[in-house]
């Protein structure tokens, strides 16, 4: 929503013009030599509309099979949010299994923390821990999607509930958020651990770099510690990305990996479902459904 996005892979939205996003489809009729009528598709850039005319070079067919017919789980879970949290993870975290090692994830009700905290366990962290903003959301973390525990940042001082919650404190963390939060979290960091950053949603509509710089006492603590906080782009990992999707799959259909998302019906109630987003008022992914041609 910025005039400059900061990025090359992601332009701004431009007044008077079709807002976009992630979104799936079906082709009702077509001229490409590789898509035919009703095969289901996805891009990175689809209009907010009930029908459009698309270029299929920017078009990726999928296969239901993999999500048995769920088809919104590819815009979060077997999706982009989905390869982002388990490529983050291999990538930048550096998990070994059998390590004791214990992963804190910020933004954990969220499309990639939700799924982050339980790829950490499937990749081998002893210990994963939540951060979020309600209650009810911590709950969801501890009883439903395998968190160990959970902290609500606004009741309490996050880094003693950390301290209490990672008694031999924190050796990888997820970062959707940045800010409070993230000095919070590195204060409790071991020495050689990583951070994986995968969002700094906190800094947005301020006017740094990205990544953005940290507190002076927080990069003091960086530094002494040997802490990795690289930049992370999904992107860059292109050739990761199939068997990325089918790993992820392999777990949704083997039970090991719960997908929660808040849908809303409707392409008036579009905006109320950003809003809601950008509030906190998602669990999981977003998604609006915007057609009655197909059900998701």
């Amino acid at each position: 929503m910025n005039e400059d996005t900061g990025t090359d892979y992601l332009a701004p939205w431009q007044l008077s013009q079709v807002v976009d996003g992630g979104g799936i489809g079906i082709i009702e009729e077509s001229k490409h030599p590789h898509l035919a009528k009703g095969d289901f598709v996805t891009s990175f850039y689809w209009p907010w509309q009930t029908k459009a005319v698309l270029d299929g070079n920017g078009l990726e067919k999928v296969d239901p099979q993999l999500v048995d017919g769920h088809l919104s789980y590819f815009l979060g879970a077997i999706g982009m949010p989905g390869l982002t949290s388990l490529i983050g993870i291999q990538e930048k975290g550096h998990i070994s299994a059998g390590s004791n090692q214990t992963m804190v994830v910020s933004g954990a009700a969220g499309a990639c923390g939700s799924l982050a905290g339980q790829i950490g366990h499937l990749l081998g962290c002893s210990r994963v821990v939540g951060i979020c903003g309600t209650h009810e959301k911590c709950l969801i973390l501890t009883s439903e999607l395998g968190f160990d525990a959970a902290v609500n940042y606004k009741n309490g001082n996050v880094a003693e509930q950390l301290r209490e919650l990672c008694p031999a404190g924190v050796d990888v963390y997820f970062d959707n958020v940045g800010g409070d939060v993230s000095d919070s979290v590195i204060s409790q960091m071991n020495q050689n651990s990583h951070i994986i950053l995968c969002g700094q949603i906190s800094q947005y509509n301020k006017d740094v770099p990205y990544p953005p710089p940290l507190a002076p006492a927080t990069e003091a603590i960086q530094k002494e510690r040997n802490i990795t906080r690289e930049r992370f782009t999904v992107l860059n990992y292109k050739d990761k990305f199939q068997p990325g999707l089918l790993q992820l799959s392999q777990w949704y259909k083997e039970g090991k990996l719960k997908i929660k998302e808040t849908v809303i019906n409707g392409l008036e109630n579009m905006g109320v479902a950003f809003q809601s987003m950008m509030t906190g008022g998602n669990t999981g992914k977003q998604i609006v459904c915007i057609s009655e041609d197909f059900s998701l």
